[in-house]
């Protein structure tokens, strides 16, 4: 992973260790309305599939897009498919490069709802997945028969206020800055080998 730690931004959020690639010549890492990743993510991710066996704790990957939207002329095929379509592609490249399948959590899409360049949501960049290792706390919850079971019309307004938190500043960190990876503490186990400092 050394030859690419500067391109691993790092940072902490209620469910564990995000992990976003961020390229130094500011490429994205998708071609527009694509699922299919440029060579030097799926270089990247290959790495990263070592580190993420290394870890006990279970990941779950976003998919992101940018703001224009995208609708194939013959489908309802948009966005939300995209960037779901990116968070499988991440799924399958770090199974390629010798990721266990079971560590998979969860797959996200998330279309344009959490650009990485908040000032320029059609950047380029904010085409992308993020990798969680999430606490065990947050692969609980995720892998969890009752949240699986619950219905889904009551469980809206709890997903709307949680949307609304994030958006007012209570979720995610801002991008891009990042904390190091050595301030994780016993949440998130991380290699000695990655950790700065």
């Amino acid at each position: 992973m050394a030859p690419y730690k500067d391109q691993l931004l790092l940072d902490i959020t209620s469910e564990g260790l995000r992990i976003q690639i961020v390229d130094k010549q500011n490429r994205p890492m998708f071609d527009t309305g694509s699922g299919v990743m440029k060579p030097y993510t799926v270089q990247i991710l290959h790495e990263l599939a070592g580190f993420v066996n290394q870890v006990p704790n279970s990941i779950s990957i976003s998919g992101h897009t940018d703001s224009a939207p995208y609708v194939r002329a013959d489908s309802a095929y948009g966005n939300w498919e995209l960037s779901a379509d990116r968070a499988n592609a991440a799924r399958r490249t770090l199974v390629e490069g010798g990721m266990q399948p079971t560590k998979v959590a969860r797959i996200v899409g998330l279309a344009a709802s959490v650009p990485f360049d908040k000032t320029d949501p059609a950047a380029a960049i904010n085409r992308r997945i993020s990798i969680v290792v999430m606490t065990k706390e947050a692969a609980r919850a995720a892998l969890s028969p009752e949240v699986a079971n619950e219905p889904d019309v009551p469980a809206a307004p709890a997903a709307l206020r949680s949307a609304e938190q994030e958006h007012a500043g209570g979720g995610l960190p801002d991008m891009p800055s990042a904390s190091p990876a050595n301030d994780v503490g016993s949440a998130v186990t991380v290699p000695r080998n990655l950790r700065r400092g």
